[in-house]
C-alpha cells in the first residue's frame, strides 16, 4: 500500500468514527499530494479558522508515518478551504512584503501553524530585498516577523 493510499484509509477510517459522511477525492498540488474532502457536513469538519482541518491533517500524517517513518507529507483539505486560505496569505504578504520594502519597517505576522509559515518562508525566500524570520521554540503557532534586508557595509 502506498503512502496515499494509506493516508487515504486513515482518514476515511478517522472521518467515519467521528460520524461524517464523506468523500475523499486524490489531487496533485505543487506541495505534493492532497487528499480532498468533500462533505455536506464541511464546516463541522473544517472547524473555526481551519483547525479541526489542520488536526485531522496532523493525525493523518502521524499515524501513517509510524508505520513508514520516510513518508511523503499528506495535505489534507475540505471543499477548496485551504486553497483558498493559501491564496489569500499570498496576496496578503506580497503586500506587506511591499509595505516594508517601502517603509523599511519591520512587520509582524499574526500567529501561524508550521503549514502557513513555511508557506509564507517558501512565499518571500525568492525576493531578494526581504527577509522572513521564525523564532524557535515549541510552539504551535508562531509569529514570522518579515523585514528588508540590510544592505551589505563597505568598510572604508
Amino acid at each position: 500500500m502506498t503512502t496515499v493510499e494509506s493516508a487515504n484509509k486513515v482518514l476515511d477510517t478517522m472521518l467515519g468514527h467521528l460520524g461524517f459522511t464523506a468523500t475523499i477525492e486524490l489531487q496533485e498540488t505543487h506541495d505534493g499530494p492532497c487528499l480532498q474532502i468533500h462533505s455536506g457536513d464541511s464546516e463541522a469538519i473544517i472547524g473555526k479558522d481551519g483547525d479541526r482541518l489542520d488536526d485531522l491533517q496532523y493525525l493523518v500524517n502521524r499515524i501513517v508515518r509510524r508505520h513508514a517513518p520516510k513518508a511523503e507529507r499528506i495535505k489534507v483539505d475540505c471543499e477548496h478551504f485551504r486553497s483558498i486560505q493559501e491564496d489569500h496569505l499570498a496576496g496578503e504578504i506580497k503586500g506587506i512584503a511591499e509595505r516594508v520594502k517601502a517603509t523599511g519597517k519591520s512587520f509582524q505576522m499574526r500567529p501561524l501553524n508550521a503549514y502557513y509559515r513555511r508557506l509564507v518562508h517558501n512565499i518571500l525566500a525568492d525576493d531578494p530585498l526581504i527577509v522572513s524570520h521564525s523564532p524557535q521554540g515549541d510552539d504551535r503557532l508562531k509569529r514570522i516577523t518579515i523585514s528588508a534586508k540590510q544592505a551589505p557595509s563597505s568598510a572604508s
